[in-house]
């Protein structure tokens, strides 16, 4: 029987011995003191909230979260939007279901973002930062990763293919956007977003999930990255054929280690140097624009001109194209 994906279920539909990857689970309390679990399911078309009733810790604790269950239930509507209803979970035998149905691709060429990100490198024109992005990008191990990781475990871009979508993007838009400051490096910037996630590769893990893995957990892709930059620059320096100033070595470890602009946000230094601060307003407006976007695509409600609230976003979105053809996006 072919595969029915979350983004094609309705109410009412019964769902019966289906597999899933849980990608969080919450054990909590009702209001009359019973416990039922919360979880977010997904395959490659999206995700789907679940609730069990009557849930118990035992069956909580049998829920492998980044892990996969077979699933029966029945779909409602809530709030406009399908909610899973669980009755019964059982093992998900290996070899049963297909890894490449649980993870989300862009929908994007991937060929064409891989040729675009070295058509855009190979402008840099200044020497020492033109000699670091060649030894990136014929590190073939690292780039290989660099091509299929996503940008993030859930926030913007968390499908396969999405770390070098965002920062094509992000290419995209420098190109066009710091001309208007004569006074910035262009090649500085573009070189500093080309490794401001670059850590991702490694943070994350996508071989069976999205998630992170144990190196990301216990560093975080800043702390790689800015690793990273340090031996390409050894390695350089050590063939003497272009030597790395310090001063270049800084500015780029200092644009990842501020470029998420503030403490608060994980940003280890504050934006210290133009490039620096114009690459995390960059950085969040291609974040946060396709955050708007994913959230109005993924919002089912047809009745609601509205999405619900995104806990992330903190607000709900309007959803009608104002100044477009129609209402639709």
């Amino acid at each position: 029987m072919a595969r029915r994906y979350i983004s094609d279920l309705q109410a009412g539909d019964r769902i019966e011995d289906d597999v899933f990857l849980i990608r969080s689970k919450d054990l909590r309390t009702t209001t009359q003191g019973g416990l039922y679990i919360h979880a977010v399911l997904v395959d490659r078309s999206g995700q789907l909230l679940a609730r069990q009733w009557q849930a118990s810790e035992e069956g909580y604790k049998k829920m492998p979260e980044g892990g996969f269950l077979r699933f029966k239930g029945r779909v409602e509507n809530y709030k406009g939007n399908p909610q899973f209803i669980i009755d019964a979970m059982r093992p998900a035998e290996a070899g049963s279901f297909e890894i490449a149905d649980f993870l989300p691709t862009t929908h994007k060429d991937m060929e064409m973002l891989w040729a675009r990100t070295k058509e855009i490198l190979a402008s840099i024109k200044q020497p020492e930062l033109a000699a670091i992005m060649k030894a990136f990008l014929d590190d073939e191990p690292l780039m290989a990763k660099f091509r299929k990781a996503p940008a993030a475990a859930v926030m913007h871009h968390a499908y396969i293919g999405g770390l070098m979508e965002h920062t094509v993007s992000l290419l995209e838009l420098a190109l066009k956007v710091i001309p208007q400051y004569p006074k910035l490096s262009l090649d500085l910037v573009l070189a500093g977003l080309f490794l401001h996630d670059i850590g991702k590769s490694s943070e994350l893990s996508f071989e069976t999930s999205i998630g992170y893995s144990d190196e990301g957990q216990l560093l975080g892709h800043i702390t790689l990255a800015v690793g990273w930059i340090d031996q390409k620059v050894s390695q350089l320096n050590e063939k003497r054929e272009t030597p790395i100033s310090d001063r270049i070595r800084w500015a780029l470890q200092h644009i990842v280690l501020s470029h998420h602009g503030r403490y608060e946000f994980g940003s280890p230094k504050l934006p210290a140097i133009p490039e620096a601060v114009a690459i995390h307003y960059l950085d969040n407006l291609d974040a946060k624009v396709t955050m708007f976007l994913a959230e109005i695509e993924n919002d089912r409600d047809t009745q609601s001109q509205w999405t619900n609230y995104n806990r992330a976003l903190e607000t709900k979105i309007y959803k009608p194209n104002i100044c477009g053809p129609g209402d639709e996006r």
